[in-house]
């Protein structure tokens, strides 16, 4: 027989009396999840290791703060994104360098955080032709500025709901549907060039 899976806000009352097996189960249900939405607004395998360690960090520090009326998600989801947001301009402020370019990621770390556009039909020539549109679109998503970029994956890989996107970045709902709005138009005219 299954035991019923304890919920998230009964996991954090625990945590907030002190349960270590409770702090341990909230690590290990968020862990990935949270690494992979920083990872995939820095693609730096490391810092975003660093990033969700810090993340955890705070959640673990301020868990008495959390407020049971919002998702324990979109709580944790803020704090990544707000430090992975503060992350990225500090780098931008500190690091421009000569040619312009960025950090290279490497293979490994492009494929496991890859947006990947696959149908069961495609042949291995289709195949190869979704995993580069993939990276384009990924290399695209990049470029946006980190508010854009934060809502456009929160949105479109994350799969989250406007209204909870407007919780984890503490924003009005009418200034994410603006960022999304924006953040898709500049992908449209980035990738305008992938139109048949």
């Amino acid at each position: 027989m299954n035991a019923t899976p304890v919920s998230d806000h009964e996991l954090v009352t625990r945590a907030q009396l002190g349960s270590e097996k409770a702090y341990r189960e909230l690590l290990d249900r968020y862990q990935r999840p949270v690494f992979s939405i920083i990872f995939r607004m820095i693609r730096d395998r490391e810092q975003a290791e660093d990033l969700a360690q810090e993340t955890f960090v705070r959640v673990f520090n301020h868990i008495g703060r959390y407020d049971p009326r919002y998702k324990f998600s979109s709580w944790i989801f803020k704090i990544a994104t707000n430090l992975t947001i503060d992350w990225i301009r500090r780098k931008e402020l500190k690091t421009v360098s000569i040619d312009g370019s960025r950090n290279a990621v490497t293979s490994d770390e492009m494929e496991a955080s890859a947006i990947t556009i696959v149908s069961e039909d495609e042949n291995p020539e289709e195949l190869l032709e979704a995993k580069e549109l993939g990276e384009e679109i990924e290399q695209a998503i990049g470029k946006l500025r980190p508010e854009y970029r934060a809502a456009i994956l929160l949105r479109h890989v994350e799969g989250r709901e406007y209204q909870e996107i407007a919780e984890i970045m503490a924003l009005p709902l009418g200034t994410v549907k603006t960022y999304i709005h924006r953040g898709r138009n500049e992908l449209r005219d980035t990738l305008q060039h992938l139109r048949v």
